[in-house]
């Protein structure tokens, strides 16, 4: 199990994978965090990167929390992301 998980201010869009991204640094390793734009719009409206990005800003304990829960039960997926569903 994790012992120290802390959440950077550093979130961002990344059209690549048109999700917002999010760092977690786990025992001073940085994870990626990330949850898609389709996610974000239905949990929270809006249609916009700007939109989410201001969302996840007003939402973001909750989400870190969603994140860490997600972390201690190790699932991140091939590429070590953590994705918020």
């Amino acid at each position: 199990m994790y012992q120290a998980i802390q959440f950077p201010d550093r979130e961002e869009w990344r059209d690549s994978v048109r999700a917002l991204c999010f760092p977690a640094l786990v025992n001073g390793m940085q994870l990626t965090c990330a949850i898609k734009d389709t996610t974000l719009a239905h949990r929270f409206g809006g249609d916009t990167p700007a939109s989410w990005i201001a969302a996840f800003r007003e939402q973001r304990w909750d989400l870190e929390e969603e994140a860490e829960a997600l972390i201690q039960e190790q699932q991140e997926d091939d590429q070590g992301w953590i994705w918020l569903s």
